[in-house]
């Protein structure tokens, strides 16, 4: 998932996105606002891909900063994976 450019996205660690295994779209929302946003309001998305082939991924940036993406959970950036 992508979202619009601000300075909180920034400070989060976003600007290249975050990778979410979820059940589904409204439950990657739900990890999303949770676990990264503080169950406050996501920033508006500007791009969503589901089902991505990890391999299309930035091979010199987002692999190797990345964990299982085979977990429920925020698998990009590293520091969000510890989702129950």
């Amino acid at each position: 998932m992508e979202f619009e450019n601000s300075p909180d996205i920034e400070s989060l660690g976003l600007k290249l996105g975050c990778g979410v295994t979820a059940i589904n779209y409204l439950d990657a929302l739900e990890i999303l606002r949770k676990i990264i946003f503080k169950n406050k309001k996501i920033p508006a998305l500007t791009n969503k891909i589901e089902n991505i082939d990890i391999r299309t991924l930035d091979q010199g940036h987002i692999i190797p900063n990345m964990s299982s993406p085979n977990l429920r959970g925020i698998w990009y950036p590293l520091g969000y994976e510890d989702f129950q």
